[in-house]
């Protein structure tokens, strides 16, 4: 198995356990807790950028979703992660970030340790046509108004409610 296809297992500390299959660690079954990091975009008009995941997505296919997100590789820091993940997924390069909050986060199929960054930025993010359906920013009222629809994630759900509150009002 090659090493993109395992994760790291990490415990509630955060702490390396070992490496597993990512079949492994989303079959949900075995909640192995793993890394990962999301950044939400906010540029100067107070608008978010997300990105509305592929239907060919095996988790959350078709709902709209943070403006990066990805899995900690294997002997890669958070930071490396954020910065790797930014540039792949958006564009972004060179841009100041803050974190927002960790926290476990639990789905049906998952256990994700979730390391949530914010960064404010005018750049306007180019996203990967095979991992994204659509992409553009969003005006708060916008999500506000579409939450609890089955639109988003529940996890940007938990993270517009709980977390983006830090620095959007």
């Amino acid at each position: 198995m090659q090493e993109k296809d395992m994760l790291p297992v990490i415990n509630e500390e955060g702490e390396f356990i070992k490496l597993a299959p990512r079949k492994l660690c989303h079959d949900g079954k075995s909640m192995l807790l793993h890394p990962v990091v999301h950044l939400h975009i906010i540029n100067s008009k107070g608008q978010i950028f997300l990105q509305k995941r592929s239907v060919k997505k095996d988790i959350q296919p078709g709902k709209w979703d943070t403006s990066v997100g990805g899995h900690v590789d294997p002997g890669e820091t958070i930071r490396e992660t954020l910065i790797r993940e930014a540039a792949e997924e958006a564009g972004l390069r060179d841009f100041r970030y803050k974190l927002l909050e960790k926290y476990v986060w639990e789905s049906h199929r998952e256990r994700e340790m979730v390391h949530s960054f914010v960064t404010h930025n005018d750049h306007v993010p180019h996203t990967d046509p095979v991992e994204v359906d659509e992409a553009r920013f969003w005006l708060p009222g916008e999500i506000e108004e579409k939450l609890g629809k089955g639109i988003f994630t529940p996890n940007f759900e938990y993270e517009y409610l709980h977390v983006l509150n830090k620095v959007m009002y």
